[in-house]
């Protein structure tokens, strides 16, 4: 079984920095990707960021230039630096995993979620 550990959330003010990290442990034979979502309240779950193995990185318009994924291959980690912080971009966030196991079998999973606020 294959399990994310998210931490690294919390309150900052804006305009402040916050880094996020997420261990991924278990039977994992390859990783496809990693990455980040988001969700706040009454909205759909969106991509922060992504990074595929051997790809480009990918993030959406609202936190280009602020927010840099990066990852540790080393450490099944994955984390998501987030700079310049806005009082819109409070959410909780997601890691997802999109993997292989040792049995041949493509998965993906979710972390718990940490949540991130923004005071203005």
């Amino acid at each position: 079984q294959v399990q994310l550990v998210e931490s690294g959330g919390g309150l900052v003010q804006a305009g402040g920095s916050l880094r996020l990290s997420c261990a991924a442990s278990g039977s994992i034979f390859s990783i496809n990707a990693m990455g980040w979502y988001r969700q706040s309240p009454g909205k759909q779950r969106e991509l922060v960021a992504a990074m595929p193995t051997g790809g480009s990185t990918n993030y959406p318009d609202s936190v280009k230039g602020r927010f840099t994924i990066s990852r540790d291959n080393a450490k099944n980690t994955v984390y998501l630096q987030m700079n310049s912080l806005k009082p819109e971009d409070t959410a909780v966030y997601y890691c997802n995993l999109d993997y292989y196991s040792d049995a041949g079998r493509r998965g993906q999973t979710w972390g718990q979620g940490t949540q991130v606020t923004v005071s203005s």
